[in-house]
């Protein structure tokens, strides 16, 4: 078989012929078809209120009843065959960062084309919201490999956004508030670079699903190569800059802002209750889906 290189037409085919071979059948290997370890607690449906125990998870807390009854309960859920997951994608000018064949967007493809395959191929069910400076499209939750095609073929036809006003997620998520009912296993896939007040909304979205966030990230955004005077642009506004990055001293500061920025990212998602995944451009996919599986797997014990 002649599998499709990178230099070949992206087709949703291609796409998903190569991650298939590439992807998949490694991760059924090193995991062993476990994917529960990935996805705890999804495909699940309310059961009953009960009142709240020190060992409980406190995103099960129903804060309606508990305020009625002035002590806490939670909701019990039973699972459910049928999983229902929701691709929520930042598709804003910043994602399109990174090198001809490793930007943001390209990890953002090829995960989001993983993760359905390997929900689809189990019977389940998968659908997206996509988002530049609103949400643009919305792919309706659906099951079977054509849906998977689907997924890739709309996201390779989203444009690309050259000039937007500065990312704003909070719309995505109180969108996806307001449309997705029944509980169901939710992925953020963004870089997270926006304006602030997604906090709440994200936190109210992990009441209600069980949300994973998936920080793409590039190297080049937290470490300065040392090759003199360049033009620096904003991604969001395009707005330009000429730096010095032989400056040690201005290298320096760079490294700090950006590792202060991703402690303050963490933070917001230990507050709103959510498994987070950083992802680089520049990482096997393999390795950081497993690594992810053995992370989770570890918060649960």
């Amino acid at each position: 078989m002649n599998m499709p290189t990178a230099t070949q037409a992206a087709t949703p085919e291609r796409i998903l012929l190569r991650l298939d071979w590439n992807v998949i059948r490694r991760l059924d290997g090193l995991l062993q078809g476990d994917y529960r370890t990935l996805f705890y607690g999804f495909g699940v449906d309310f059961a009953d209120l009960r009142e709240y125990q020190a060992e409980d998870d406190i995103r099960y807390i129903d804060w309606n009843v508990t305020a009625r009854m002035d002590t806490p309960y939670v909701r019990q859920y039973v699972e459910d065959r049928e999983i229902t997951a929701w691709f929520l994608l930042d598709l804003s000018p910043s994602v399109d960062f990174g090198t001809v064949h490793n930007q943001k967007r390209t990890m953002l493809v090829d995960f989001v084309t993983v993760i359905a395959r390997l929900l689809t191929r189990h019977g389940n069910r998968v659908g997206a919201m996509m988002f530049g400076s609103k949400i643009q499209h919305t792919v309706p939750a659906r099951g079977g490999r054509l849906q998977v095609l689907r997924l890739i073929n709309d996201l390779l036809k989203q444009p690309r956004l050259s000039r937007a006003p500065f990312t704003n997620l909070k719309p995505l998520f109180e969108g996806a508030l307001n449309s997705i009912k029944r509980r169901s296993l939710v992925f953020i896939i963004s870089d997270f670079i926006s304006e602030p007040g997604w906090e709440r909304p994200l936190s109210l979205l992990s009441q209600r699903h069980e949300v994973l966030a998936i920080r793409l990230w590039d190297p080049r955004e937290v470490e300065l190569p040392d090759v003199g005077m360049i033009v620096m642009e904003d991604a969001e506004t395009s707005e330009q800059l000429f730096v010095d990055t032989h400056d040690p001293k201005f290298r320096r500061r760079f490294f700090e802002a950006a590792q202060k920025r991703e402690q303050a990212l963490n933070d917001s998602f230990k507050r709103a209750g959510v498994d987070a995944l950083s992802l680089s451009t520049e990482e096997d996919l393999v390795r950081a889906i497993v690594r992810f599986a053995k992370q989770r797997q570890q918060y649960r014990k």
